[in-house]
């Protein structure tokens, strides 16, 4: 027989696993300082990445007169303010990147505490069942 509240916790816990919980489950999987450095770490490689880019875009926007001053200008100066830009950069996006995990991982978390205590009560909603059908004396 159907047990509406098994088959409604159960088609929950399915929509759960088929969208959110994937990735839920993979952020789990992680310890919090495991999965906040190596978030870290990857952002750190792409806006270094992106750091190139917009570099470059802007020396090639006007290349001529880059080419033409580069003679004028002092060089150290010139790459003292490049590494401090960069430094900036990498340190705000991880500071960023820092907040927005530690906000994901506590979300994830929650949510797993919350999805495995359905799992442990749809087990007892089962277990119940088959208690009450077990014969006397505890003999099958």
């Amino acid at each position: 027989m159907l047990n509406e509240e098994r088959v409604i916790l159960m088609t929950h816990m399915a929509s759960y696993e088929n969208g959110e919980g994937k990735k839920n489950v993979k952020i789990g999987n992680y310890f919090r300082s495991d999965y906040i450095s190596m978030q870290i770490l990857k952002s750190i490689v792409c806006s270094t990445i992106a750091f190139a880019i917009v570099f470059a875009l802007y020396i090639f926007y006007d290349f001529e007169n880059f080419m033409t001053d580069i003679y004028k200008i002092d060089l150290i100066t010139f790459a003292k303010n490049i590494l401090i830009y960069y430094g900036v950069t990498v340190v705000s996006y991880s500071l960023l990147t820092y907040a927005v995990c530690t906000y994901r991982y506590s979300k994830a978390k929650n949510s797993l505490k919350c999805y495995y205590h359905n799992l442990k009560k749809l087990g007892s909603l089962y277990g119940g069942d088959n208690a009450s059908k077990k014969p006397a004396g505890g003999r099958k």
